[in-house]
């Protein structure tokens, strides 16, 4: 097992410690959940550059990272919106377009036995939800307006990596013949 499969394994269990930190009733309990959800967002980057900068990639890593870091943003999307910081709406935006990706990460790796490794587009528009969502944690008290704004945004960046996504897929089925 790689050092950036233990990172994304590592997430993995930050996720539900987020969840249940969130909903504690102590003073800081929403900047006790956003410093873990930092450490996640900060593991993300140290597994990414471990496994390029020591060629540590792997199937399993380019499975485990993107599952750690949607289980992560999707729980904390929910969490602030059972808080009623953002809308029911950005969620359901939000599942749909991993949904989406999910079924296609599926069936390029049913065909080709691969799947896609992220983009520029993409890990921007983790980076910019990660701190859209990590403000939101932290500030839930911003105007509803600027709230809706902040996550408004942030989905359409995710929509566009998924347009992103889309194209990278269709190309690469076209490419690549079945392993």
């Amino acid at each position: 097992m790689t050092v950036p499969n233990i990172l994304s394994i590592f997430r993995l269990i930050l996720v539900p410690v987020f969840a249940v930190i969130f909903f504690q009733p102590w003073p800081n309990a929403h900047p006790c959940a956003a410093l873990v959800y930092l450490v996640a967002f900060l593991t993300d980057i140290a597994d990414g550059w471990i496994a390029r900068h020591f060629n540590q990639v792997t199937r399993l890593g380019r499975i485990l990272d993107p599952m750690a870091d949607k289980l992560m943003t999707f729980t904390v999307i929910i969490c602030i919106t059972v808080d009623e910081v953002i809308p029911l709406w950005a969620v359901i935006v939000f599942f749909c377009k991993e949904l989406c990706m999910a079924i296609g990460g599926y069936i390029m790796y049913r065909k080709l036995g691969d799947v896609i490794p992220s983009n520029w587009l993409g890990k921007l528009s983790t980076g910019v939800f990660f701190v859209v969502c990590g403000g939101l944690v932290l500030f839930p008290g911003l105007p509803r307006p600027c709230r809706v704004g902040l996550i408004g945004f942030a989905l359409a960046l995710t929509l566009a990596a998924l347009c992103g996504y889309i194209y990278q897929f269709c190309r690469t089925l076209r490419e690549r013949k079945p392993a």
